[in-house]
């Protein structure tokens, strides 16, 4: 979770009350977005593997909004990330929001990767996207609709180095979203892509944030200051909420103008 300044939440009441689900949760930013649907009175399930970490989330959102459900499952696992999905559904009702946030951004080498490892990161960065957003899709017809938000990454579009087989995943999630959009938009389904920038997480700024890291913030952004957790958050309500009705199919950048 990210201390961001205080501010003066927008309120979306068509969020209130819907069920949202939410991948990688515990941590980073999935635990803003969680803690954000609750703040609109959204019921949220979300997935995790870090039990202790997700307790923090959990006594966080209840502190603004409804209790969250949490479910510890590794996203590698469809059968059980789509048993989630479904114990999610079956306890606050079917799923009006699906946030695709898990994934992992392990550096590794061009040279080094070999076909286990290139399956292994595809089945946390991408392949959870396509299969939590099936096991979405009959209850968001009942509903008559709904929104998916698979969250990108600018480390394709900025050509970063040291994670190409991750950068390669989170360039087909533009991909995704927009042939989701166009198979599901008869349902009244709207799905986008939400990228973000370098967020200054606790993940990032443990393992990542240098000298040069900051060098490289401070010379590529447009904006002064950090980009952390809550301001993705604050995107996926808007993209999430009726007020956004008529947006599908689209990329939604949040990187202080680097790109």
């Amino acid at each position: 979770m990210s201390n961001s300044p205080p501010l003066a939440y927008a309120n979306y009441p068509s969020l209130a009350g819907r069920t949202v689900f939410v991948t990688g949760g515990s941590s980073g930013i999935g635990s803003d977005i969680v803690i954000a649907f609750a703040r609109q009175g959204a019921k949220v399930g979300f997935t995790g593997r870090n039990a202790a970490a997700a307790a923090q989330v959990v006594e966080a959102a209840s502190a603004v909004g409804p209790e969250p459900l949490f479910i510890s499952s590794d996203a590698i696992d469809v059968s059980a990330l789509q048993a989630a999905i479904a114990q999610t559904a079956g306890t606050f009702g079917d799923i009006s929001v699906l946030i695709n946030n898990v994934a992992n951004d392990q550096r590794h080498d061009l040279m080094s990767v070999t076909a286990d490892d290139f399956d292994a990161r595809v089945a946390v960065n991408l392949r959870p996207h396509f299969f939590a957003a099936q096991a979405v899709v009959a209850g968001m017809r009942r509903l008559g609709g709904g929104a998916i938000i698979n969250l990108g990454s600018t480390s394709w579009i900025i050509k970063g180095k040291g994670y190409p087989v991750y950068a390669t995943c989170k360039s087909a999630t533009v991909g995704l979203t927009r042939s989701l959009a166009r198979e599901l938009g008869e349902h009244n389904i709207r799905v986008n892509t939400l990228t973000p920038g370098w967020i200054m997480t606790e993940k990032q700024m443990t393992h990542w944030v240098d000298e040069a890291g900051e060098r490289a913030m401070n010379e590529n952004q447009c904006l002064p200051g950090r980009i952390v957790g809550s301001d993705v958050a604050n995107l996926a309500l808007f993209l999430a909420a009726d007020d956004s009705r008529m947006v599908t199919a689209q990329d939604f950048v949040i990187d202080a103008g680097w790109t």
